[in-house]
């Protein structure tokens, strides 16, 4: 069974005064629901740089992508001054979990997928100060949140599903909003919607697809406008993105559904300027502007990218598009939108303010391994001088193909000089590893923690090969691969 952090069990003791108390939420207006245009939970594309860039665009309110409580309750909450955030890490990884900034604080609503209104409210209380509204996950289809007990599980379990709310309702200083799809039957639905309302929640979404539908089946606003006149809370319409092209097209739906609000998932991530009264901006002008603020918040590569080939769609086919599939960094992606000096200047200046990226991610227990793997170093005989270590990731994507890689190069370096073939040792702590390699009685290491054994490896023979002059240093730097 998953052990949950102990901060967790002694916030569920406390009565809900202190529990208040504990939050130390400063007092701001309370988020309104009616008549705002939403960018809608998405997996992986709502995280900080999309979500301001959708505020910039004109969306009134930015949810975040799903996160699940168990991975909110063993994060922890760490403000970054360079950033100018607030970052809720896994301390197992070094992975930012969810990442804020006070220019969306007044406007955005986390997004939970929970089955445990315990849980959820312990999520609540610490993330409250971060957000202004907190909404649970009751419609994902998903075979991962169903069997969990979560999304559209929770719409055959109505009392399970009340109970979550009431309790969060009760337990929160921020409004508490659920999000869900319709039944099949629409007075059954009906039903369910008047049920969640009695909670006292502030708002409901609702998903105009059934639990089985799909986006390529046609959505059902004639239901969400029976649900729209059945409660008197705010009903947030969503499933419209099908036929939405332009700002007008949000609006339509909007009156459509007899809805409070709208909320756009698939439309605003192809193109999130469809918020914008004055109408689409160029894919290129948008997608320079959504990589300034993923290097100006430091957003993690591999998110950056899924994002940015939502924009591309076909245009991956084409030559700029298959170069920029082979990305691997922030600074390649950039240097396609020819924002690689700016991505460079911005990185040292955060690097100059302190900003701990993956690069300087060590795992729980690595300290106790460096020391390890330095006593090691010393405990041999005197012809070694240690462990050469220099910060060098391994980047796949700078490697035309398997001969080029780091240790078939230092292989076939090996075979030249008449020398022996490395050697290579690794370590892990927790989901990351480190690779020693020995070469001709020297030992290499990059301090870069990698994420499975091979690319450990290959950071190690990196190093090598970088202190037996066979690369040049200005190179991997350039493309990202040394670090300092």
């Amino acid at each position: 069974m998953q052990q949950l952090n102990p901060r967790f069990h002694s916030m569920l003791r406390l009565p809900l005064q202190a529990l208040r108390k504990f939050s130390s939420m400063k007092t701001r207006p309370r988020l309104d629901y009616r008549n705002k245009l939403i960018l809608a939970p998405m997996v992986r594309v709502g995280t900080l740089p999309m979500r301001l860039l959708a505020l910039e665009m004109g969306a009134d309110i930015v949810y975040t992508e799903e996160l699940v409580d168990l991975k909110l309750i063993k994060s922890i909450r760490r403000p970054n001054p360079a950033l100018g955030t607030v970052d809720f890490v896994d301390p197992s990884d070094g992975t930012i979990v969810f990442r804020t900034c006070t220019q969306e604080t007044s406007r955005l609503v986390l997004q939970i997928g929970t089955s445990d209104a315990e849980r959820a409210l312990a999520v609540g209380q610490l993330v409250q100060r971060d957000i202004s509204g907190l909404d649970i996950n009751m419609g994902c289809p998903k075979e991962f949140s169903i069997k969990g007990g979560m999304g559209a599980a929770l719409l055959s379990d109505p009392d399970k599903a009340a109970l979550i709310l009431r309790t969060l309702c009760s337990g929160l200083d921020i409004p508490v909003t659920c999000k869900i799809r319709i039944l099949p039957d629409v007075e059954e639905t009906i039903d369910l919607v008047q049920k969640l309302a009695a909670t006292g929640i502030a708002a409901i979404a609702v998903h105009g697809r059934t639990r089985e539908e799909r986006p390529q089946h046609a959505a059902h606003p004639d239901v969400l406008r029976a649900v729209a006149e059945a409660v008197d809370i705010p009903v947030i319409a969503n499933g419209g993105s099908k036929n939405m092209n332009s700002y007008e097209d949000l609006r339509k739906f909007q009156v459509e559904c007899g809805a409070a609000s709208v909320m756009v998932a698939r439309a605003a991530q192809i193109n999130v300027s469809i918020f914008r009264p004055e109408g689409l901006l160029p894919m290129d002008e948008l997608i320079e502007k959504y990589l300034r603020l993923c290097v100006d918040y430091d957003n993690a590569p591999h998110n950056t990218k899924y994002c940015v080939q939502s924009i591309l769609r076909e245009l991956q086919e084409t030559p700029r598009g298959k170069r920029f599939l082979q990305c691997q960094t922030l600074q390649q992606i950039c240097e396609i939108w020819q924002l690689g000096d700016y991505c460079r200047r911005k990185q040292r200046e955060l690097k100059t303010l302190g900003n701990s990226g993956r690069a300087e991610v060590e795992p729980p227990e690595a300290q106790a391994k460096r020391q390890k793997l330095e006593e090691a170093a010393t405990a041999i005989s005197d012809e070694y001088a240690g462990v050469i270590c220099r910060n060098m990731p391994f980047l796949r994507s700078t490697y035309p193909s398997d001969n080029h890689l780091p240790k078939t190069q230092l292989y076939v370096h090996a075979a030249r000089v008449g020398k022996s073939p490395p050697a290579y040792e690794t370590q892990q702590c927790d989901k990351l590893f480190r690779s020693i390699c020995t070469y001709d009685g020297q030992r290499y290491s990059s301090s870069f923690w990698e994420k499975n054994k091979k690319q450990a490896e290959q950071g190690a023979a990196l190093v090598a090969l970088l202190h037996l002059g066979q690369l040049e240093a200005e190179v991997l730097r350039d493309n990202g691969s040394l670090l300092n």
